[in-house]
């Protein structure tokens, strides 16, 4: 099991824009790709969103970032979104492995 970690850093003004997308036109595609959502969190401090995903192995992680990459529903959302400019100025992305597997996520 992989799980991978993205940290979305929004440009000015851009957080709830960027949460609306992800809600509507990012979440929602997930399924249909092969991504597993483990979780969507908003940092207090920050209002960066972050989210985890989860995959078998990192086959299937490239396998599946690649099909929603190449998702024109995907595509036309997200030019239609940044007709002003991007939403997103930097995104961090972590791959992790379960330090003790057995143990619940939460």
């Amino acid at each position: 099991m992989i799980y991978d970690l993205r940290v979305y850093e929004h440009a000015d003004g851009c957080a709830d824009a960027v949460r609306e997308r992800f809600l509507a036109e990012v979440a929602t595609r997930f399924p249909d790709h092969g991504i597993e959502l483990v979780g969507v969190f908003v940092d207090a401090a920050t209002d960066r969103l972050t989210y985890l995903t989860r995959f078998a192995d990192e086959a299937a992680r490239a396998a599946a970032w690649a099909s929603f990459g190449s998702d024109p529903g995907w595509q036309a959302a997200k030019k239609a979104s940044e007709v002003k400019g991007p939403l997103v100025v930097k995104q961090q992305v972590s791959l992790l492995s379960p330090a003790m597997p057995g143990l619940p996520l939460a």
